[in-house]
């Protein structure tokens, strides 16, 4: 009978935070999927195994919400994040508050882990991009012994003569 009003309780949670959340952005969407997959994670997770198993249903719980919102670049991230969130906030709300005080941890740590692993997966790949373009444009600038525009073609801008049959300001060896 427990497992039933917790199970219905996180449903009417559910549906009430949907509600609420229809506008919000990305990263509260993963926070609210995340906590709510943790916390059901981890009743499941009790009833099962006990405390052993709330733990291990914690961490996929919050692992498995934060992979149902999450966008598809950042989604890894968000699950690795939740479900080390969810796993540690179980942990250390067990210890503290009992079983309430796991469910809440499990909840709150899914939450916080999600969206951690969500921005640092943000950072890196805002940050992989930002190098590579001024890598390569410092590549294309200068050569491997420190010389600049030292890749010359025929229709650069720093060519100056003529290799051939092309009709231009140097034709014919004119200087």
């Amino acid at each position: 009978m427990k497992i039933k009003s917790i199970l219905m309780s996180t449903v009417i949670a559910a549906s009430a935070l949907t509600m609420t959340t229809t506008y919000a952005g990305n990263t509260t969407n993963t926070a609210l999927t995340s906590a709510l997959g943790g916390v059901v994670g981890a009743a499941i997770g009790n009833q099962m195994g006990g405390q052993t198993g709330a733990m291990i249903g914690s961490a996929i719980g919050g692992g498995a919400g934060a992979a149902a919102s999450a966008n598809k670049r950042d989604r890894n991230g968000a699950i690795i994040g939740g479900a080390l969130g969810g796993a540690g906030g179980y942990t250390v709300g067990k210890n503290m508050g009992g079983t309430n005080g796991g469910y809440i941890g499990a909840g709150l740590g899914s939450a916080g882990g999600a969206v951690l692993g969500k921005k640092v997966s943000e950072d890196r790949r805002y940050d992989d991009e930002y190098d590579r373009r001024y890598d390569d444009r410092y590549d294309r600038r200068y050569d491997s012994r420190g010389y600049r525009n030292s890749n010359y073609k025929y229709n650069g801008r720093n060519y100056r003569g003529d290799n051939g049959r092309h009709l231009g300001w140097y034709k014919n060896g004119k200087r």
